[in-house]
């Protein structure tokens, strides 16, 4: 694949309300933990000129490449960096970008992943079972599909796909292993799940579980999110654009913890952990795509946009 020659395959999401809720201003310095095809960097560093600064985080070498050649213009602005957003803190502290003005985070799996990455990421291609967004993981979606026990299998399904036909799925896998592609995974399930129950592919969300797994990107967020609020000066702004309840649920429970002064439970009359708020929630509720958004762009429409102060610590 001749990454130059590619099209823009992931339209982004939200720009206008990123723009406003991040506070973009000239001069501000930005993350943005999950670089794409950097369709959100740009229109921030566009936003901030003169003066702003852009750091470019993504575990996908290919989506790496792609922004390095959309954002040629920008070289002098912008700092890219191939690593998981698990590593935030750490990758700041290299690259002296600490304190920021403000975190984005755009969740899930890209159009061009799903469009053009021959890794297994689409049921809809004849690719390899892989779905590691980077090569430097060991595990892939064919070492999980071939080898794990029908429990673990249906455990995957069931807790990061949220599919009440996962012990039946899982059963379907073993009962037809080896598997080596995506179409033919994919096939397989539709053929054994009676699909007029499903208002979507009856793969969907065990492609979901199994790339979720394989990346461990519940875990990371965790990560990423507790780093955040040490990246953050004070006013800065994080900003978290979800696609499914997993993520959206560790989002908001998370700014809760923080936006408060005591998480310990109420059977701990004497707590003594002085745990105090460390932001202020901005977006009370899921900011969603506007109207015309929704017409234009199909992936908006599953998008909750959660967003988050950094306060002084008292």
């Amino acid at each position: 694949m001749i990454l130059e020659d590619l099209g823009i395959h992931h339209k982004p999401v939200m720009i206008p309300e990123i723009l406003k809720m991040l506070n973009v201003l000239p001069g501000g310095r930005f993350v943005d933990a999950t670089l794409g095809e950097s369709g959100h960097a740009k229109s921030i560093l566009k936003a901030s000129d003169p003066g702003g600064e852009i750091l470019g985080i993504d575990a996908d070498h290919e989506a790496i490449e792609v922004s390095k050649n959309r954002l040629t213009n920008f070289s002098n602005r912008t700092t890219i960096v191939n690593d998981n957003f698990k590593n935030i803190k750490r990758i700041c502290m290299k690259e002296n970008f600490i304190p920021c003005h403000g975190i984005l985070f755009d969740l899930g799996v890209s159009s061009l992943q799903l469009d053009t990455e021959k890794r297994g990421f689409s049921f809809k291609r004849h690719d390899p079972l892989d779905m590691r967004f980077s090569f430097e993981q060991k595990l892939s979606a064919k070492d999980i599909i071939n080898t794990f026990s029908e429990k673990e299998l249906a455990d995957i399904i069931f807790d990061f796909g949220e599919d009440r036909k996962a012990r039946k799925i899982a059963e379907i896998i073993v009962n037809n292993r080896p598997l080596e592609f995506a179409d033919e995974l994919a096939e397989l399930i539709k053929k054994g799940i009676k699909s007029n129950n499903y208002k979507i592919h009856p793969a969907t969300k065990t492609f979901q579980a199994i790339r979720i797994y394989i990346n461990e990107e519940l875990s990371s967020l965790h990560k990423a999110l507790d780093q955040s609020l040490d990246i953050l000066g004070e006013g800065g702004r994080i900003a978290v654009i979800s696609y499914h309840s997993l993520e959206d649920r560790i989002v908001k429970n998370f700014f809760k913890k923080e936006s408060k002064y005591c998480i310990c439970l109420p059977n701990i009359p004497k707590c003594e952990c002085n745990h105090k708020p460390k932001i202020k929630i901005i977006t009370k509720k899921p900011v969603v795509a506007s109207i015309n958004e929704l017409q234009d762009n199909r992936r908006s429409r599953s998008a909750k946009l959660r967003v988050a102060e950094r306060i002084k610590n008292e």
